[in-house]
């Protein structure tokens, strides 16, 4: 079976059993403080099992796309190294919300692996949760039981609470996991040691491919565990695992997915796969890098130098340096395996077809600048990596490894990776010092702790946003926690409802105040977590039982609507104007001005840049009624033309957002008519990344303090020339005179420098045939005085000379030997 067929075999099976199919979400997380990336199938219902959202499907599966490079999760090390770990993979995975429990999750995997994949049933081992006395929680004897109808009690292994206690992190829902192994030794070697005794201890043949998570718990900020008032079930299964297994393979990198990508880098570099362990590795570790770069520039996230954007530039900076060190690819080749991915993968994924151009362009201008810098930073290593060799060290100076760190772009983890193939190590302490240091000088995030909700209603009670109609509402106080940021307390309010629009989307969150009995509370800002809209408040108010006016800061939200819906009017613009390469990859919006990043491939001229703001001038003056469309049906939605954005996760229905052809998906609050934006400007125009340009503009009364300010600078230049005409006319005259006094001052100049050079000719004394002039000058600048030396070097043989000269009350020297008089060899000793 290809990959393609062992996912869908996967797919239809639960289909069958009354799941809905959903797609994956993208493995770049928006809207979630916790986590960067998805790093497991079950982050993109998170939601549900907080309690925070309702439930739409009792039943569901999916193939979901995860990213495991940083915090808990971190398996970058071993990737390439090892035959089943990866950056990015997909997880296969079933969800019971409050359906079906253990029983139906483990009849159905052995169903599954058994009957439809036929994978021999004595190579299969479950773990189970032996219990843990700390937690009051007992041996998982439920599970056992039902794993005893499919497995002699030899092949069920109890597990510990590291291995099978399945927790969403410090807080929040979690519960004993069974996990499904596997065997895939010989069977000599299954006779020598038996399977039980290898099950989790890292053997790359005795393997786990399933973890069947049973969530009945929900974890307290206080570390204690509470029952939940609904039972869920959350599996997730390592597909290339998966395909490994069927296909026959003892390592997931000979799998279809892998092998197709590594049948052409073995074209591109003439090296073969499996002839070399460091090539074959390399080959590895750039066929895994690949997929996790390309999908995360599908999904919206480019390479850069901070939070998710540097993950993304170290990976790829790992496949490059593995790459030019054992493949000799010292010229970019990585954005030529893409057509072999997309081949491999784009059936399920057709995003890696549609954000084709992009994907190649980024990753061909990563590797470029890395390169440039690539060369030198090696060479450095080497140098460093000698010095300690010599001293007879085994621990490389960290001070030094922070400095390639810091100045030539290298991430710890790839020195590290160098060293370990000199058997070398970093002193960690010393690097670790230094960056501490850097953080220190350039802290700007805060380490935040919260405290558990106080609930004070019901969550069926909790409503949803109100605010596309109404600004000012009477609400109630749902729930409510402590913050502590940076030392200082502040609280999150969740509302029964809400007319505050919550940061997303790129549109900044509202602003405004609660009022009660006389009390106002201030909302410094909105913003979403796990499907909750947060409200900030710096102090609670003094009845929390109260009924509260909530209301909306009228202006803020005024200006912002004009900045969001000039933003789709830009767009659309810009996809007729360029054309309909053209695609959002970014934006912001605020009550001052927007941003859009959009991918073009060369910087607009200024006849584009007008011809863009004329077009959607001309949008603003015509008075388009928005056109609204809350609950469409997204098939409907796409027919209609709306623009969906890659990167982002969108319902069964969504919001559309229609002025005149301007159509798009959109969440965020807009003008009635475009005629309220008043004015569009653009204000700036340049590159961000490979293929991204970034467009930075205003509207409305920010456009129009523009104008003024401009008007302002015109008047005063006018009056500074003291002219009544046209002020290009009189700044043209004054240029054409400023020229004409630059001309004669470069001839008074050049006439100065003939008499000063004659002058230090007449102090030359010479001894022993050698001219000697040692003389202080008046000078401007140091450029006269080189240029008076040059001039004498050439007109005489035989000289050395000293010229000194203070430049702007700093002491300046220029010392010079004639040619003849460095190759004299008397003179030199």
């Amino acid at each position: 079976m290809t990959s393609n067929e062992i996912r869908n075999k996967f797919l239809d099976f639960f289909k069958s059993k009354q799941h809905e199919i959903v797609a994956s979400a993208p493995m770049v997380i928006k809207n979630d403080p916790t986590l960067m990336f998805t790093n497991a199938g079950m982050n993109q219902f998170k939601e549900i099992f907080l309690g925070q959202v309702s439930k739409k499907f009792l039943r569901i599966a999916d193939s979901q796309k995860c990213l495991r490079v940083s915090g808990k999760h971190n398996d970058l090390e071993e990737v390439g190294h090892d035959t089943y770990h990866h950056t990015m993979f997909e997880m296969l995975g079933n969800w019971s919300f409050g359906d079906y429990f253990k029983k139906q999750a483990i009849d159905w995997a052995w169903e599954l692996l058994v009957g439809e994949f036929k994978i021999s049933p004595d190579r299969l081992y479950a773990s189970v949760f032996e219990g843990d006395s700390k937690d009051k929680l007992e041996f998982d004897k439920e599970a056992y039981d039902l794993w005893r109808q499919y497995l002699d009690g030899s092949h069920i292994i109890n597990g510990s609470k590291k291995d099978n206690f399945w927790e969403m992190g410090d807080a929040g829902p979690c519960g004993p996991c069974s996990e499904v192994h596997i065997d895939l030794r010989s069977d000599a070697e299954r006779e020598k040691i038996d399977g039980a005794e290898l099950v989790n201890k890292d053997h790359p043949e005795v393997i786990e491919i399933w973890n069947l998570v049973f969530i009945q718990f929900n974890r307290k900020a206080n570390g204690s565990l509470e029952n939940l008032p609904e039972k869920h079930v959350d599996t997730g299964m390592g597909f290339e695992r998966l395909c490994m297994v069927v296909q026959g393979k003892k390592s997931n990198y000979d799998i279809d997915v892998f092998q197709t990508i590594i049948a052409d880098i073995e074209r591109i570099t003439g090296f073969r796969y499996g002839k070399n362990r460091e090539q074959e590795i390399a080959m590895r570790v750039i066929a895994d890098h690949l997929r996790t770069i390309a999908f995360s520039i599908a999904d919206g996230q480019l390479p850069s130098n901070n939070k998710a954007g540097y993950v993304i530039r170290r990976i790829l900076r790992r496949a490059v340096r593995y790459a030019y060190t054992f493949l000799n690819q010292s010229k970019p080749f990585m954005y030529r395996l893409l057509p072999a991915l997309i081949k491999a993968m784009g059936e399920a994924y057709p995003e890696l077809e549609q954000q084709n151009h992009i994907i190649e362009k980024v990753i061909q201008e990563e590797e470029i600048s890395f390169l440039r810098t690539l060369s030198t930073g090696i060479r450095l290593l080497d140098q460093i990596i000698e010095k300690t060799k010599q001293a007879d060290y085994q621990i490389v100076d960290g001070k030094l490894v922070f400095e390639l760190y810091d100045t030539y772009g290298f991430p710890l983890d790839l020195t590290e990776l160098i060293l370990k193939e000199h058997n070398l190590i970093v002193n960690k302490r010393e690097f670790d010092e230094k960056m501490s240091a850097q953080k220190e000088r350039s802290r700007s995030a805060a380490v935040v702790e919260t405290d558990d909700w106080v609930v004070l209603m019901p969550e069926d009670e909790v409503e949803e946003f109100v605010g596309y109609d109404y600004e000012q509402v009477v609400v109630k106080i749902a729930r409510y926690r402590k913050v502590n940021v940076k030392g200082k307390d502040i609280y999150h309010l969740v509302l029964n409802f809400t007319p505050f629009y919550a940061e997303s989307g790129g549109q900044a969150g509202d602003t405004g105040y609660l009022e009660a009995d006389g009390e106002k509370t201030n909302i410094f800002d909105t913003q979403k977590e796990h499907g909750l809209i947060l409200h900030f408040i710096e102090k609670l108010p003094q009845n929390l039982g109260a009924d509260f006016k909530a209301v909306v800061s009228h202006n803020k939200r005024v200006l912002t609507s004009c900045n969001h819906s000039a933003t789709h009017l830009l767009h659309n613009e810009l996809r007729r104007i360029l054309g309909e390469h053209v695609e959002q990859k970014g934006s912001l919006v605020n009550e001052k001005h927007l941003r859009f990043d959009f991918s073009h491939f060369q910087k607009l001229s200024d006849e584009e840049i007008t011809a863009v703001e004329k077009a959607v001038n001309h949008k603003i003056r015509s008075n388009i009624p928005l056109d609204e469309h809350r609950q469409m049906p997204i098939n409907e939605a796409q027919a209609m033309g709306a623009m969906a954005l890659f990167g982002e996760k969108y319902g069964d229905t969504v919001r559309v957002i229609k002025f005149g052809d301007s159509v798009e998906l959109c969440g965020g609050t807009h003008v009635k008519a475009t005629g309220v934006i008043g004015f569009f400007k653009i204000v700036s125009e340049t590159a961000i990344a490979a293929g991204i340009r970034r467009i930075e503009a205003i509207s409305s009364i920010e456009s129009e303090r523009f104008i003024h300010r401009q008007l302002d600078s015109v008047k005063a230049i006018k009056n500074m020339l003291k002219t009544s005409q046209k002020v290009e006319k009189a700044v043209e005259n004054l240029l054409e005179e400023n020229a004409k006094l630059n001309r004669q001052l470069k001839s008074f100049v050049k006439e100065r420098t003939l008499l000063l050079k004659q002058e230090l000719k007449n102090k030359i004394v010479e001894t022993n045939g050698v001219k000697l002039l040692a003389h202080r000058i008046k000078a401007d600048n140091s450029a006269s005085v080189k240029e008076i030396a040059f001039q004498l070097k050439g007109e005489l043989e035989n000289i050395a000379f000293v010229l000194g000269a203070e430049i702007k009350g700093k002491p300046n020297l220029t010392i010079m030997f004639s040619d003849n008089l460095l190759k004299n060899s008397k003179l030199n000793a």
